[in-house]
C-alpha cells in the first residue's frame, strides 16, 4: 500500500541545505576502507559530511536539541537533498571509453543514464541468448532427438532460465545493483565464500563461452565460407576429422589473438560493432521464418542422394545416378567411381552399392509435406553410425568397407543427456541486462521486464524452430551436422530466404560479436573479484592500465580461452560451460529462496512476482540439468567451487556484506539454542563446555597463554569455549581498555588455535566480575559447564589477600552453580604444539566426582599432543578395604566404560601424625596469625592518619570562620559550637567494596569496617587498649600456641597423599587430582590454600579437578 509523507517547513533563517550539497558525492556500492575489526564499512556520503557542510547545515536554533547528534545522524532535509542529487555512475565499459577519449584531459561530466528497457535490457539479452548453438547445432539436435524430445530439452532449459530470471529480478530490484551483475548479486546475497566460488565459476563459464564462440566462428569459416582455406588436408576419410580439429586449433588461436588485441586496444570498438552484430542476429531469425513461410508455396530445391536407405555426401559428384546414357552409350558417373575400382561397367564395386539403387529426395520438402511425422522420434546412435532413412533396402554382408565410403555418419556418440549439455549454452546470456544496470534509466523496472520478455521471446523462437525444422526439413538432412548431403551448405541456411548466405554471414558475425563480448566481460568480472580482495592470489589481476582496463585479467582470460580452443570441438566445450553457468544460476535461485525464507528486514524487492517455491524449483532444475548433462563434469565443477570456497574461508579476507548465509546461520543458531533450552543434555552428550578465566597484566596481555593451548587440546576442536577476563573499574571508564584487552585475547586465541568466544567485562572489583562471568556467560542452553583457571602460584608472596580469596570464592561459586572446576598448576610448563613422547597421564581417583577424572584424560588423548601418552588410574584403599577386589572391580568398570588404562590400588595405612606434620601445621597457623596482626597494625595506622587529617581540617575550618566579616546569628552559633568542641572529628573508613564482597567478608569484620564517630580521647584509649592486647597476644600466641586438631589432621592427609603421589607419579606428563572443597568457615580459607599447596608440592604439571555434581560418563550405549 502507498505510504504518505507530510513535510513540515521549519523557518530558521537558513538557506536550503540543498545549496550546500556536493554533487560529487554519490552512493557507492562498497567502500574499500575498513573498520578496526577488518570488516568493510559501507560508505554513504550523506552520513559523512565535511566540516564546512556541517557548519552550514546546522547553524539554526530550531534543532538545537539534536545538534550534538547531527554528526552521525543527519537531518532529513540533508538526507533527501543528497538522494535527490544522486547520480548512478556507469561502472564499467563507459568509464574506460571516456578515459580513452579524454587522453589525460579533464573528464566530461557524467550524464544521467538514458537507456530504457528495450535498448538497455531486451535487445542485449536477445543478442546474448540467440547465438552459435541455434545456427550450428539446433537442426542436428532436432533430427537426433526427434521433435518430442527436442521440445522437452528446450522446455527444460528455458524453464530453468525463466525461473532464474524471476529470482534474479527479485534480487536486482532489492536495492541498487552496480555493474557487477550476477557476481555482485550472489556475493552480496550469499557471502564472500559462495560469492567468490560462484563468481570464479561464472568467470570460467564466460571464458569458455568465448572459446565456444570462437570455435563456432572458425567452423563457419572453414566449413561453409572458405573450405579451401584449411591448412591441414587429407584424402583419407579416417583422418579428416583429426585434420579438421587441427585446423580449428590453428585458426582459433589466431582468431583469439586478434580478438584479444581488439579488446586490449579499446572496448569502444566492440561497443560500436555491437549494433552490427545485433542486426545480424535479428536478420538471420527473420530469414528463417521467411524461409519457413516460403516452403508452403515453393520449397527450395536441395536434392539429397540416397543409396538404398543411406545418405551420401554430395561433394564429389553432381548427379545422383550410377550410370547415364550419353549419345545412346551407357556411361558411368562420378558416383560410380566413388564405389567402384574403375569407371568401367564391369569394374568391381562395393557390395551394398551393387545391390541397392540410387534415389534422390528433396532435402526441404516443405511445411505441408507431412515429414513432421517421420521426425517425431529420436535416432540416437554410436559414433560412425550411418545416417539412414526409414525405407526398405538390401543389406550387404560385408560392412568393413563402409567407413571408407562417402556416407553421412555420426561424428560422435549421441544420447539424450549429451544433447542437453550441448543445447544449454544457447539459453545463457540472461545476465546481460543486470550487467548493464549502471546504464539504465530505471534499473528497478527495466531489468525484470526486459529480461523476462527476452527469455519469453527466445523460448518462443526455440520452440517454434523445433517444430518448424521438424516439419520442413527431411530427417536425414537434420541429422547431417555439417550439411554434407546438401553440398556442404549450412542446414539451417537451406531453409532460409532469400539465400543460405544470409544465415551463414549472419551467424558468422553473431559468433564474432559474442566472442568479443565474452573477452570483454570476463576480464572485468575477474577484476571485480580481485578488487573485492576475497581471493588473495587473484589480487594481481585487479590492476590494469591507467584508465582501468584489466590488462592482466585479459591475459589470464586469453590463456584459459586458449585451453578451450585446444579442445577444438564445439560439442566438447559446450557441456563444460553449461556446468559453470548452471552452477551460477543455481546459486542465484538459492540466494532468492534463502532471502525470502529468512524474511530479512532488508529484503524488500520491487519485483513482487516471485516466491520461494519458484526459486527452489529453479535451483532443483539447475542441479538436475548439471547431472543430466554430464555427471562427471558436474562433480568437477562442484569440486572446483568447493576448493575455492574452502580457500576463501581459510585464507581470504573477512567480509561482512549482510549476506543470507550469515542470516541463515543466525536463524539456525537461534533454533538450535531454543531446542537446547528445552532440556539439559543427556550424559552421553556431555562434553566440557569451558569458561576459561584469564589473567591480564598491566599492558592487557595474557599472562598464561598456555592455558588456551590446554583448552584446545582438551576440547579436541569440539565444544564451546568462552574466554573471559575482568578489568577493575566501570564500563564507561574502561571501554577502550576492554576492547584492547579483547583484541589481545583474540590474537592469542588465533595463535593458540583456540576456537571460541571472547568476553571481557569491567567490574568494580575482581571478585564480582568473575562472579558475573560464571553466572551470565553463554546463551540459553549453550552455556559453560566447566571453569578452567590457573593456580595462583604467587599467593604466598602477595601482599593483597584478595588474590587468593577471589580464587577460593570462585571455587565456592562454581560449586553453587553446579559447574565443574579445573585448576592447572605450573600451566606455563604445559605442552604447546609439540607432541609428547611416550609417557603417562596419571589419574588419582580419591572421591567420585561424576567421572570427570576419567573422561578428561580420554579427551586429551584425542589430541595429537597427548596421543602417545598412556592412562593410569590410581585409587586409594583404606585399612578396611579389600585391595585385590577393588582392583578387579575398577578394571571391570573401566572395561564397561570402554577406556584403556592401567589400574593400581594404593594402600594408605593408618599412621601416627609425624612431628613434621605437626610442625608444618604450627608454622601455617603462626603465619596466618602474623598476617592478621600485620593487617591490624596497618588498620591502626590508617585510622591515625585519618584522625590527624580530620583534626587539621577542623582547625582550618575554625580559622576561616573566625576571619569572616559576616556576623549573622546562625554563623556565630556555629562558630561557638566549633570552639566548644575543638577535638571532635569524624573518622569514616570505608573500603568502598561491593555488596558481594561485604557479605563474603562478614566473618572477617574488624573495626576498620565499622562506621563510627571518634573523638581524640576515644581514639587514644582504643589505641592503647589494642596495643596492650596485641602485645600480650603476640607473646602468648606466637610462641606458646598449639595448632588446632582439625588443621593437623588435614595437613596429615595432604602430606601423606603428596608422598604417595610423588612416589608413583613423579615422572608423569600430567597428574589429575581430586580437588577438595573449601571450608564452610571462611576463617580457614588461608589454611585451605596451604593444604592444596602441600598436596601438589614437588609435582610438575598438575590438574586439580572438582566435579559439578552430575554424572558425565556412562557405561550404557
Amino acid at each position: 500500500m502507498p505510504t504518505s509523507f507530510t513535510v513540515v517547513p521549519v523557518d530558521d533563517g537558513r538557506k536550503s541545505a540543498q545549496e550546500d550539497t556536493d554533487d560529487s558525492n554519490v552512493l557507492k556500492e562498497e567502500d574499500e576502507e575498513t573498520e578496526g575489526d577488518g570488516n568493510p564499512r559501507e560508505s554513504i556520503p550523506f552520513f559523512h559530511n565535511t566540516e564546512d557542510e556541517k557548519g552550514n547545515l546546522y547553524d539554526g536554533k530550531n534543532m538545537a536539541l539534536f545538534e550534538e547528534e547531527m554528526d552521525s545522524n543527519p537531518m532529513v532535509s540533508s538526507l533527501l537533498s543528497k538522494l535527490a542529487n544522486y547520480t548512478n555512475l556507469t561502472q564499467g565499459v563507459r568509464e574506460h571509453e571516456e578515459a580513452d577519449e579524454d587522453e589525460g584531459a579533464k573528464k566530461k561530466k557524467v550524464k544521467s543514464p538514458q537507456m530504457g528497457t528495450f535498448i538497455g535490457v531486451y535487445l542485449p539479452c536477445l543478442q546474448n541468448i540467440l547465438g552459435v548453438i541455434l545456427f550450428l547445432r539446433m537442426t542436428w539436435i532436432v533430427g537426433t532427438a526427434g521433435i518430442l524430445e527436442a521440445f522437452i530439452i528446450v522446455s527444460m532449459c528455458c524453464t530453468c532460465t525463466m525461473l532464474t530470471a524471476i529470482s534474479m529480478s527479485a534480487i536486482a530490484t532489492n536495492g541498487v545493483v552496480p555493474a557487477g551483475g550476477s557476481y555482485y548479486m550472489i556475493s552480496r546475497s550469499l557471502g564472500p565464500e559462495f560469492g567468490g566460488a560462484v563468481g570464479l565459476c561464472f568467470y570460467l563459464g564466460t571464458t569458455f563461452a568465448g572459446a565456444m564462440y570462437i570455435l563456432g566462428t572458425i567452423e563457419i569459416l572453414l566449413t561453409y565460407i572458405v573450405p579451401n582455406a584449411a591448412i591441414f588436408k587429407t584424402d583419407d576419410k579416417e583422418l579428416q576429422a583429426e585434420a579438421m580439429l587441427n585446423n580449428m586449433r590453428v585458426y582459433g588461436t589466431c582468431c583469439l589473438a586478434l580478438m584479444s588485441l581488439v579488446v586490449f586496444v579499446g572496448v569502444k570498438y566492440v561497443n560500436k560493432l555491437a549494433l552490427v552484430f545485433l542486426a545480424a542476429v535479428v536478420l538471420s531469425i527473420l530469414a528463417i521464418y521467411a524461409g519457413v513461410i516460403k516452403t508452403i508455396f515453393e520449397p527450395p530445391v536441395f536434392p539429397v542422394c540416397l543409396l538404398g536407405n543411406r545418405t551420401l555426401q554430395n561433394h564429389n559428384f553432381d548427379k545422383c545416378l550410377k550410370t547415364e546414357i550419353i549419345n545412346n552409350v551407357t556411361m558411368t558417373t562420378k558416383l560410380w567411381s566413388l564405389f567402384c575400382k574403375g569407371p568401367e561397367l564391369n569394374a568391381s564395386c562395393n557390395e551394398y552399392f551393387s545391390i541397392n539403387n540410387v534415389t534422390e529426395i528433396q532435402g526441404i520438402p516443405g511445411l505441408t509435406s507431412g515429414v513432421i511425422s517421420e521426425n517425431m522420434w529420436s535416432s540416437y546412435g554410436p559414433a560412425g553410425m550411418l545416417v539412414e532413412k526409414s525405407v526398405a533396402s538390401e543389406e550387404s554382408i560385408d560392412t568393413s568397407q563402409d567407413v571408407l565410403m562417402p556416407y553421412v555418419v555420426n561424428d560422435i556418440t549421441t544420447f539424450f543427456t549429451l544433447l542437453v549439455g550441448i543445447y544449454f549454452p544457447s539459453v545463457t546470456g540472461i545476465m546481460a541486462g543486470s550487467n548493464r544496470s549502471g546504464d539504465l534509466r530505471d534499473a528497478q523496472r527495466s531489468i525484470p521486464i526486459g529480461t523476462i520478455l527476452a527469455i519469453a521471446t527466445t523460448t518462443i523462437i526455440y520452440l517454434s524452430c523445433v517444430v518448424f525444422f521438424g516439419a520442413c526439413i527431411e530427417g536425414v538432412v537434420l541429422r547431417d551436422k555439417f550439411g554434407d548431403s546438401v553440398k556442404g551448405n549450412l542446414v539451417i541456411g537451406t531453409l532460409s530466404w532469400p539465400s543460405p548466405w544470409v544465415i551463414v554471414i549472419g551467424s558468422f558475425f553473431s559468433c564474432c560479436g559474442a566472442g568479443l563480448q565474452s573477452l570483454t566481460g570476463a576480464p572485468r568480472l575477474l577484476q571485480a573479484i580481485a578488487r573485492d580482495g576475497i581471493v588473495p592470489f587473484l589480487e594481481v589481476f585487479g590492476h590494469g592500465k591507467a584508465n582501468g582496463e584489466p590488462t592482466w585479467a585479459l591475459l589470464l582470460t586469453a590463456f584459459i580461452c586458449e585451453s578451450g580452443i585446444l579442445i577444438a570441438s564445439l560439442d566438447a566445450v559446450a557441456p563444460i560451460l553449461s556446468m559453470f553457468f548452471l552452477m551460477c544460476y543455481l546459486f542465484v535461485n538459492l540466494a532468492c529462496a534463502l532471502q525470502t525464507l529468512l524474511k530479512t528486514p532488508n529484503w524488500r524487492p520491487r519485483f513482487k512476482y516471485y516466491h520461494w517455491t519458484l526459486s527452489f524449483l529453479g535451483m532443483s532444475l539447475c542441479l538436475a540439468l548439471m547431472f543430466i548433462s554430464s555427471w562427471h563434469y558436474a562433480l568437477v565443477a562442484m569440486l572446483i567451487a568447493g576448493c575455492i570456497y574452502k580457500y576463501i574461508e581459510y585464507r581470504g579476507a573477512e567480509k561482512e556484506w549482510g549476506d543470507g548465509i550469515r542470516g541463515l546461520s543466525l536463524n539456525a543458531a537461534r533454533y538450535a539454542l531454543i531446542r537446547l533450552e528445552e532440556s539439559p543434555p543427556h550424559t552421553k552428550n556431555w562434553r566440557p563446555q569451558l569458561l576459561v578465566l584469564l589473567n591480564l597484566d598491566s599492558e592487557f596481555t595474557v599472562k598464561h597463554p598456555r592455558l588456551l593451548s590446554f583448552t584446545t587440546q582438551l576440547k579436541a576442536g569440539k565444544g564451546l569455549t568462552i574466554v573471559g577476563s575482568v578489568l577493575e573499574g566501570t564500563f564507561l571508564t574502561k571501554e577502550a581498555e576492554a576492547k584492547r584487552a579483547e583484541q589481545n585475547i583474540k590474537s592469542v586465541m588465533a595463535a593458540e588455535k583456540t576456537k571460541g568466544f571472547c568476553h571481557v567485562v569491567a567490574s568494580s572489583n575482581l571478585r564480582d566480575g568473575i562472579s558475573h562471568l560464571i553466572q551470565s556467560a553463554g546463551l540459553g542452553g549453550m552455556k559453560h559447564n566447566c571453569v578452567l583457571m590457573a593456580w595462583p602460584g604467587s599467593w604466598r608472596q602477595s601482599n593483597d589477600p584478595q588474590s587468593w580469596k577471589s580464587f577460593i570464592e570462585t571455587i565456592r561459586e562454581t560449586t553453587a552453580a553446579h559447574q565443574a572446576l579445573l585448576v592447572a598448576k605450573n600451566v606455563d610448563s604445559f605442552p604447546h604444539q609439540e607432541r609428547l613422547t611416550e609417557g603417562t597421564i596419571d589419574v588419582w581417583w580419591i572421591v567420585h566426582d561424576g567421572g570427570m577424572l576419567m573422561l578428561l584424560p580420554f579427551l586429551l588423548r584425542q589430541h595429537k599432543v597427548w596421543r602417545k601418552c598412556k592412562m593410569r588410574i590410581f585409587t586409594v584403599a583404606q585399612m578396611d578395604d579389600n585391595s585385590i577386589q577393588m582392583k578387579k572391580d575398577l578394571q571391570m568398570f573401566l572395561y564397561h566404560l570402554r577406556l584403556n588404562a592401567e589400574v593400581e590400588v594404593v594402600e594408605m595405612h593408618e599412621s601416627d601424625i609425624s612431628a613434621f606434620t605437626y610442625e608444618k601445621t604450627l608454622v601455617m597457623e603462626q603465619r596466618s596469625q602474623m598476617l592478621k596482626q600485620m593487617q591490624l597494625s596497618r588498620t591502626e595506622r590508617e585510622r591515625e592518619i585519618q584522625s590527624i587529617t580530620d583534626e587539621s581540617r577542623s582547625s582550618i575550618r575554625r580559622k576561616n570562620r573566625t576571619s569572616s566579616v559576616h556576623s549573622s546569628g546562625v554563623h556565630n552559633q556555629s562558630s561557638q559550637l566549633d570552639d566548644d568542641n575543638p577535638d571532635e572529628a569524624q573518622l569514616i573508613h570505608d573500603r568502598n567494596t561491593a555488596s558481594h564482597s561485604a557479605i563474603n567478608d562478614k566473618a572477617d569484620a574488624t573495626p576498620d569496617r565499622v562506621h563510627m564517630t571518634w573523638t581524640r580521647e576515644k581514639f587514644l584509649t582504643e589505641r592503647n587498649r589494642n596495643r596492650e592486647a596485641n602485645a600480650s597476644m603476640t607473646v602468648r600466641d606466637l610462641f606458646n600456641m598449639k595448632p588446632k586438631q582439625s588443621n593437623v589432621r588435614c595437613m596429615h592427609t595432604a602430606v601423606k597423599l603428596n608422598e604417595v603421589v610423588r612416589c608413583k607419579s613423579q615422572d608423569a606428563h600430567l597428574v589429575l587430582l581430586n580437588m577438595p572443597g573449601p571450608p564452610k568457615n571462611r576463617d580457614g580459607d588461608e589454611n585451605y590454600m596451604e593444604f592444596l599447596e602441600v598436596m601438589m608440592e614437588g609435582l610438575n604439571r598438575v590438574l586439580l579437578v572438582r566435579g559439578g555434581g552430575r554424572e558425565v560418563i556412562t557405561i550404557y550405549s
